[in-house]
């Protein structure tokens, strides 16, 4: 909670630039960016016990209704481009419901909702989890297949929100998990983060350690000592194990997010405890 305490003035700074800037809240919309924005107003609320924070993150959800919203889902973004539905941005979308409706209990009504009414058009059975799909949920999104995490998503997210409204979609999810973990592998960058942040949820659970060991193993070996530009010559984590020259920023960002989550890493040791405490909001 100290340390937290500590990165509030840079945080309230950095949104505050971005105000100015005009790139968040009050850019376009983006659900992606906008559910994790929620979460983070959300916290400040918390942290600071200023109402101000809540009443900016129902004003993000209302506006995100507003543009995105579709009679079943949400559109990816508001740029022409940004058609269609991710999975697993919907699902990042239920978390911040998820989290809102902790203070305001209409919102969780309404991630409940949200997962009902996509999951039968995602959902494969017995298969896996479309990863894209059209704005109307008509069909797969051309050119995209299943997403190789959606299913762990669905899993953690429904089971969250409700296990008895929506024990169906859980038992879906749930084969698919069993069928997959024991081996279960990942070497991308951005889902790495994603599977270490998914499964300190349920951390006892088979799939959950699994999960975790795994892509901690492959965190470890995609550590390079120095150089980057996102690092400022502090070390960073490269895209895929063996590709030591390219690095996103974008996908630090997950990559740390994931295992600073509940101290997993910082508990266990390893390389990635060493970037963390390296790596501070700037």
């Amino acid at each position: 909670m100290a340390a937290a305490a500590e990165n509030i003035p840079k945080v309230l700074a950095k949104l505050q630039w971005m105000r100015d800037q005009q790139i968040w809240p009050n850019g376009l919309r983006y659900l992606w960016t906008d559910a994790h924005g929620v979460c983070l107003l959300l916290s400040l609320y918390k942290e600071l016990q200023d109402e101000k924070y809540l009443k900016e993150a129902e004003s993000v959800v209302a506006d995100v209704y507003r543009v995105l919203g579709r009679p079943r889902g949400l559109r990816i973004g508001e740029e022409p481009d940004r058609d269609g539905q991710y999975y697993h941005y919907l699902t990042k979308w239920m978390y911040a419901l998820h989290q809102l409706g902790k203070v305001k209990p209409e919102y969780h009504e309404r991630a409940v909702k949200l997962a009902k009414d996509i999951h039968h058009a995602f959902y494969v059975p017995g298969v896996g989890v479309r990863w894209k799909m059209m704005e109307d949920l008509s069909g797969p999104y051309p050119g995209y297949g299943l997403g190789g995490l959606d299913f762990y998503d669905g899993f953690v997210m429904y089971r969250l929100l409700d296990q008895s409204a929506l024990s169906a979609e859980i038992v879906n999810m749930q084969q698919l998990v069993m069928k997959n973990y024991k081996s279960f592998s990942c070497t991308q960058d951005l889902g790495l983060g994603e599977c270490l942040w998914m499964s300190h949820f349920f951390p006892d659970e088979d799939w959950a350690k699994t999960l975790r060991q795994r892509s901690e193993a492959t965190l470890n070996s995609m550590w390079v000592d120095k150089g980057g530009v996102c690092a400022k010559d502090r070390g960073y984590f490269c895209r895929e194990p063996g590709q030591s020259w390219r690095q996103v920023c974008l996908h630090e960002l997950r990559r740390i997010a994931g295992a600073a989550v509940g101290g997993t890493v910082a508990r266990e040791g390893g390389e990635t405890t060493r970037l963390l405490r390296q790596l501070q909001v700037e």
